[in-house]
């Protein structure tokens, strides 16, 4: 693997001889030895203008619209909106219609100290009001914001459907197909479909486009999360490894199949020729880094070359078109580099 500096990316040269340690820009900004990539995100003018209103199958102001728990007849045109989970909120943003949305539940922050919502979709989004946490949204908080539409995902099963039902036409989107028909999903149900479809379009050609440059197949990456007191390996189908899969990076032989957890006294199975690693927020944080400066970290080789990147966990265990840029943008920041 070619390497190059983590802030100002050089290209790769044929000689490993012009690859001199002394000549890159090293960053500062560490976490137990890992470059922290993405900490300077620029959001300004990140979600797009409003999306025009899909036409198709809208009757009257209304549209039937079928998803996880059935046939709900929705606003055409939402106007107060509330939002239960990561994709949707992603969705929110990518089809412009962010600024309808009233409230959403809370997605716990990360190390990088994120707001009531995350901060990578902007601040316009990260000032919604909380309807409480992801998976255990506030009825009545929800109810006081008087929605004309709430979407959801299906992990929330049918009986917190059936009262979100009862305060407003209520979408859950189907969460088990991956994260593209996910986000379609959402799209459609915020009447925005095609531009929706216009927004993966644009995402995978640049995602190719990305793969190429970085020289993407020729770096194994592994995928790391840090729990509370587990330590977690991301398969090819988590949010993060579809991502790097549509770039084309490759990943070790041992995170082709599933995910798995490992411990923190036999680290060989998260070995990689680059290791992101993230935190489920501060007790993750803590865990990460009592085993980052372990004995038993430090003779993983990874870690030794200094090719260990701490990425956020909001979004490289998100959902969405948004993340998923974001996550090119990590790539692009460190696939071929290396932090002192």
């Amino acid at each position: 693997m070619c390497l190059s500096a983590t802030v100002a990316l050089t290209g790769c040269s044929d000689s490993e001889a012009q690859d001199d340690a002394s000549t890159i820009i090293r960053t500062t900004t560490n976490i137990a030895g890992a470059g922290v990539v993405g900490n300077n995100r620029d959001t300004v003018g990140l979600c797009p203008a409003l999306a025009p209103l899909d036409p198709t199958g809208v009757e009257g102001n209304t549209r039937p619209v079928g998803h996880a728990e059935g046939i709900s007849v929705i606003p055409a045109d939402p106007r107060r909106i509330v939002v239960l989970d990561a994709a949707g909120l992603d969705a929110s943003c990518a089809v412009g219609i962010w600024e309808r949305v009233v409230g959403a539940a809370t997605i716990d922050p990360d190390f990088r100290g994120d707001g009531d919502q995350p901060l990578y979709l902007g601040t316009g989004l990260a000032s919604v009001p909380s309807v409480g946490p992801v998976g255990a949204p506030d009825i009545d908080a929800i109810a006081a914001l008087d929605p004309d539409l709430i979407l959801g995902g299906d992990s929330l099963g049918s009986s917190m459907y059936d009262s979100l039902e009862a305060i407003a036409p209520t979408v859950f989107t189907a969460t088990g197909r991956g994260w593209k028909d996910t986000f379609l999903q959402s799209a459609a149900a915020l009447g925005r479909g095609q531009a929706g479809f216009e927004a993966l379009a644009s995402f995978s050609a640049d995602a190719e486009r990305v793969g190429r440059q970085i020289d993407a197949a020729q770096t194994q990456a592994s995928l790391v999360r840090f729990d509370a007191d587990s330590i977690e390996v991301d398969g090819p189908d988590s949010f993060a490894g579809q991502v790097l899969g549509e770039v084309g990076v490759a990943r070790p032989q041992s995170q082709r199949d599933a995910a798995f957890s490992v411990q923190s006294d036999n680290l060989a199975p998260v070995e990689g020729d680059i290791v992101y690693v993230r935190f489920a927020g501060p007790e993750g944080e803590a865990f990460g880094r009592e085993v980052m400066d372990s004995d038993a970290w430090h003779t993983l080789g990874s870690v030794t070359d200094g090719r260990v990147f701490a990425v956020n966990d909001t979004v490289w265990s998100g959902s969405g078109v948004i993340a998923a840029r974001a996550i090119l943008a990590d790539l692009s920041a460190s696939l071929n580099g290396y932090v002192s």
